[in-house]
């Protein structure tokens, strides 16, 4: 998850980001700063990955507040006057979202961030010096909560453009990412892209029957498309198992 602030003296501005953040299962928002005091004693208190930082408020602007912090999260700044453009990007800002911010826009600066997270920590490394313990879960947001999903429940996993359904043996939770991120968080040794649109569990196929994967879901018999551009991979991992 990454942790994120909003640093903005507009409720509605606030209002706006606070419900794009929910729609990313990623995001994790830990506080909403009116003013940069506030922000401040945020960052102190949390442990923050990314800032949404307004330019204009009072006391202090976003630029200068800034240029206080030693160790800043990834920034992306957010302001109805475009002229601060430039001056945004020599303080090292990832992005520059100008109000009022569609959602399209605000997923392709979350993507950029993302990218430059996770950067960061495969360059700092977990900072006991110990390799992370594995975890046999993952967790995504839908409904407005973090859903927790374990990978033996998994069957198949449906991309539906900005959507993603994962299909279990008695449920299925609906999040809005995509495949290819999805894709990256899942282990690789346990789950496998066939197709632009679908991902299987590898423990839950029961046959591949000509052009297709075959696994059991409810009882029946499903049926799932394997793409031309997945079926190499697909055959090359089930040669290495096979009698």
């Amino acid at each position: 998850m990454i942790n994120v602030i909003i640093v903005d003296d507009e409720p509605l501005a606030q209002d706006v980001l606070e419900t794009y953040i929910e729609k990313i299962s990623d995001l994790n928002l830990v506080m909403k700063c009116n003013n940069a005091l506030e922000a401040n004693e945020a960052l102190k208190n949390n442990d923050i990955d990314l800032m949404f930082l307004d330019i204009q408020m009072p006391q202090i602007t976003g630029t200068d507040f800034l240029k206080t912090l030693k160790n800043p999260p990834v920034v992306i700044f957010t302001t109805a006057y475009p002229n601060y453009a430039l001056e945004g990007f020599e303080l090292n800002a990832l992005d520059y979202l100008l109000k009022p911010i569609s959602l399209e826009r605000f997923m392709k600066a979350v993507n950029k961030a993302q990218e430059q997270i996770e950067l960061q920590q495969k360059e700092g490394g977990s900072p006991s010096g110990k390799e992370e313990e594995e975890v046999d879960y993952i967790f995504v947001k839908a409904d407005k909560k973090l859903v927790k999903v374990n990978y033996k429940d998994i069957l198949y996993i449906e991309g539906l453009k900005d959507y993603v359904i994962i299909r279990m043996d008695a449920s299925r939770v609906i999040t809005l990412q995509t495949m290819k991120s999805l894709e990256d968080k899942l282990p690789s040794q346990l789950f496998r892209r066939i197709h632009r649109s679908f991902i299987v569990n590898i423990d839950r196929i029961d046959a591949i029957v000509g052009n297709m994967v075959e696994i059991v879901e409810k009882n029946q018999a499903k049926h799932l498309p394997i793409g031309k551009n997945y079926r190499d991979d697909l055959l090359e991992l089930i040669n290495k198992n096979r009698l």
